[in-house]
């Protein structure tokens, strides 16, 4: 069989090259069909690619090189498909059936060559160390850079023990050693998503007149409903009834009425869709992502809580693809799960409107000429002024704060 070649594949919409993070496999490993072979980072997820088929693996490029869609970064032997049985296996094997084994360094050299790292082997041979002493701390038992390094220290600190020598003359005391600024900071490169980000935040920050509007919302009406049939959404539906899907059904509604909201500036015009694709922004450890909802306004509030919760939990554990953070026309993010009180989002171009949610809390408020104690969330929207009227804003944000203290609204559309 012909052997196949790993090539980057097309990765969405704008984006053209990314940067290998991590590989998964090492060298000369056997992988299974569909098995992911390392992780891509670009400038806006980080995605896993598979092998193609089951075979050996042979490595062309490297962690931190930047590679281009179509370039070939890995080929696999179909023909091989099972590792080779090494010294030190068959001596397993032996021992298992009872018999008495003697591993050599041959046999455990062996079986290393297969597993280390390029840069893990480089050391491992400069230095002439067994492998086998070496103490591992990596993913699948695997030997890293920095337990050899580690290891090395380890041994050039220890020294044997010599015979007793004369106290030496008191020395005088060491003067302060002053460290320098320098000697207590830390340089990393940023990863290609927070380049990414940092970019798009000063590009939106420069190209738009952002302004921000804020309201508050009395959540008594939404948290009786969910409390009232919470049980029985998730017996039909498989899935909790959260906030997101009801606060992503007054936006809806809200955008209905001002479809300012769900347009943009392109140079002299103004696009306006005829659908709303909403984004969720999603806190990850790469960075902040904000995948899509696509035709969220097709959807009802089952469909839309299953769709945020997948976009989330995959979001969280980098398996959203890139096609799949383009193409918003309207975002939503909740700083409330952080503690945030208040706060003014930022858009996300070329979208001209974004609402931001808050964390509930109790507080008094005037009810009926009565001062009571509500369930309240503070809500702000960024806008474009460029398309979007201070009126139209204000507009917006009133009727998403009606619908959910009245979430009969929504279910009537109305």
């Amino acid at each position: 069989m012909s052997v196949i070649e790993i090539k980057i594949p097309t990765l969405g919409e704008s984006v053209s090259e990314g940067v290998i993070a991590r590989w998964l496999k090492v060298e000369g490993d056997v992988v299974a069909a569909e098995e992911p072979l390392l992780e891509l980072e670009t400038d806006k997820a980080v995605m896993e690619i598979p092998a193609e088929t089951a075979g050996q693996l042979q490595i062309l490029a490297q962690e931190g090189d930047t590679v281009e869609v179509g370039q070939l970064i890995a080929k696999i032997d179909p023909s091989v498909s099972a590792p080779a049985t090494t010294t030190a296996e068959k001596a397993i094997d032996t021992a298992q059936a009872g018999e008495p084994v003697v591993a050599s360094n041959e046999a455990n050299n062996t079986v290393e060559a297969t597993t280390l790292s390029p840069a893990v082997r480089k050391l491992i041979t400069e230095n002439n160390l067994d492998p086998s002493q070496i103490t591992r701390t990596g993913k699948g038992d695997r030997l890293t850079k920095a337990d050899v390094v580690q290891h090395l220290e380890s041994r050039t600190t220890s020294s044997p023990i010599e015979p007793a020598k004369p106290a030496p003359a008191p020395k005088p005391a060491p003067k302060t050693t002053i460290v320098s600024s320098e000697e207590e900071t830390e340089r990393k490169p940023m990863s290609v998503i927070r380049q990414r980000i940092a970019e798009r935040l000063v590009e939106v920050q420069n190209n738009a007149a952002i302004l921000t509007t804020f309201n508050d919302v009395d959540m008594s009406a939404v948290m009786s409903l969910r409390k009232k049939y919470k049980e029985r959404f998730i017996e039909k539906h498989g899935v909790k009834l959260g906030f997101m899907s009801l606060f992503s059904k007054a936006v809806i509604q809200a955008l209905e009425e001002i479809p300012q909201l769900n347009a943009h500036i392109d140079g002299t015009d103004m696009i306006f869709h005829k659908y709303v694709h909403l984004g969720m922004a999603v806190s990850t450890k790469r960075g902040l992502m904000v995948p899509v909802v696509k035709y969220a306004d097709q959807m009802s509030i089952a469909e839309l809580e299953q769709a945020i919760g997948d976009m989330a939990a995959r979001g969280r554990d980098g398996k959203i693809m890139p096609d799949e953070l383009s193409g918003g026309t309207f975002s939503i993010t909740n700083g409330g799960v952080f503690g945030s009180m208040l706060s003014t989002p930022i858009l996300n171009p070329p979208q001209s409107g974004i609402l931001g949610m808050h964390r509930i809390e109790d507080r008094p408020v005037a009810i009926n000429g009565q001062v009571e104690i509500r369930p309240m969330m503070y809500v702000a929207l960024s806008y474009d002024h460029r398309i979007v009227d201070g009126k139209e804003a204000v507009t917006f944000l009133v009727r998403v704060k009606e619908c959910l203290e009245d979430p009969e609204r929504m279910l009537l559309d109305i």
